[in-house]
């Protein structure tokens, strides 16, 4: 079992070159291209307002950035297994560049790219979205995966439905679709926030091999913490025997972007980026074991 991470904290205090130099040394067989920085989201005015940006990926040289960090990985002896896309899929400016996320995806190397649903969108609705870019994301021989949401119900304090929450809605946005080009993304986190009426192991084997990508972290049960494994609230015996149970085969790629948020400039980043790795490495030897 094949362990990875997402770029995107690290290259927050290291930069996204280095970041992919730093994951190979820690000990990950992957890496994961998180392209956030394509389009900076504006979320205090929501809508389709963006930020200024001068990042490489938001550039007329954005292949050549891909192809730089695909590159270092090699040198180093790591790859990239998958990507994400700018978000919220919302926004029309973001949508415009999803094309370029799935190029940029094929130019790293990586095979799956995931891209949110809409929060508030229909399966149908979501579907059209996919359909309109699958095409595309099979010349770049690429799969687009779709993950689970949450919207928040400030009343009650807890997730609040949004596409993909459920196993039922998870599978009606797969169905819709019904391609071997899109799969699904479970993140572990989401699935077991308070309030989503499931968990993450009723979503795995809802799922079965439709099931293609992880996004691992860890929660206190109730918010989306993105925590270093083991050291909030899920169970990960129960996660990984669940995946056992349905045969998974992809990569163990976590998602745990607050841990080295916590780290300083002072501080030593590849120590934060080894722990990681040494928690998905874990995580690796309980499904093998």
């Amino acid at each position: 079992m094949k362990t990875s991470t997402e770029i995107h904290s690290a290259a927050n205090h290291v930069g996204e070159q280095k970041a992919v130099e730093m994951l190979a040394k820690a000990g990950f067989d992957a890496w994961d291209f998180s392209m956030f920085n394509m389009c900076k989201y504006d979320w205090g005015r929501r809508g389709d307002n963006l930020l200024e940006n001068d990042h490489s990926l938001a550039g007329t040289n954005y292949l050549a950035f891909a192809r730089e960090l695909k590159h270092i990985g090699e040198e180093n002896g790591i790859h990239c297994n998958q990507s994400h896309a700018p978000f919220p899929s919302s926004c029309k400016p973001i949508r415009d560049h999803l094309k370029r996320a799935i190029e940029c995806t094929a130019e790293a190397g990586g095979k799956i790219c995931v891209i949110h649903p809409c929060n508030d969108g229909t399966p149908e609705e979501n579907g059209e979205m996919y359909l309109e870019l699958l095409p595309f994301a099979k010349e770049c021989g690429v799969k687009i995966a779709t993950e689970n949401m949450w919207n928040w119900d400030r009343e009650k304090d807890q997730a609040a439905f949004a596409a993909c929450m459920t196993p039922e809605s998870f599978n009606a946005h797969l169905d819709v679709v019904n391609d071997d080009f899109f799969v699904a993304c479970l993140d572990i986190g989401h699935a077991e926030m308070r309030g989503t009426n499931t968990n993450a192991v009723e979503m795995i084997h809802a799922l079965g091999n439709r099931l293609q990508a992880l996004h691992i972290h860890d929660i206190d049960g109730h918010h989306d913490n993105h925590q270093i494994p083991f050291s909030m609230n899920v169970d990960f015996d129960k996660v990984v025997k669940a995946l056992k149970d349905i045969g998974y085969n992809g990569y163990f790629t976590l998602e745990s972007s607050n841990f080295l948020a916590g780290y300083t400039a002072s501080d030593d980043i590849f120590d934060g980026v080894k722990k990681l790795a040494d928690a998905a490495r874990k995580l690796a030897n309980m499904f093998e074991a």
